[in-house]
């Protein structure tokens, strides 16, 4: 399903499938089971890069690694709310961060605004997220 609609933005960078025990790992790690569609995308491409170089989605290894640090980071727990119930996966290149709650588990895209903590229900699912990446033409599109 992934593969036809990167064929449908050729300017888009997939990239090879990420190895299944990568993916497995980034569940243990973080306690986290991934949203199916996110797994089911990093099985087929480990990542996506826009036109303009932005990571729609981030490899497998970006994901875990990210997501350790926000939570992680003593700094970012006196700024911010907590991150734990957060997946962050992708970004818009400004600062922003794109997640899905895993606590309660919902299967929509929300974005994280670095500047005011604030957490915004912005697509219904991943695909719809991709599309919307995708077919626009600047960071601020998810606006």
């Amino acid at each position: 399903m992934w593969r036809e609609i990167f064929e449908e933005f050729p300017s888009t960078e997939p990239q090879d499938p990420a190895d299944s025990d990568v993916v497995n790992r980034v569940e243990v790690v973080l306690g986290q089971e991934l949203p199916v569609d996110l797994r089911d995308f990093l099985l087929e491409s480990n990542g996506l890069t826009d036109e303009y170089g932005t990571d729609v989605v981030w490899s497998a290894e970006r994901i875990l690694r990210d997501n350790l640090a926000f939570r992680g980071d003593a700094e970012y727990r006196s700024l911010y709310m907590s991150f734990d119930s957060l997946l962050f996966f992708g970004d818009n290149g400004g600062g922003d961060q794109f997640a899905f709650v895993r606590q309660p588990e919902r299967n929509e895209v929300f974005v994280w605004d670095h500047e005011t903590d604030s957490r915004v229900l912005m697509s219904s699912n991943l695909e719809s997220y991709i599309r919307s990446a995708l077919e626009s033409d600047g960071e601020d599109w998810y606006r």
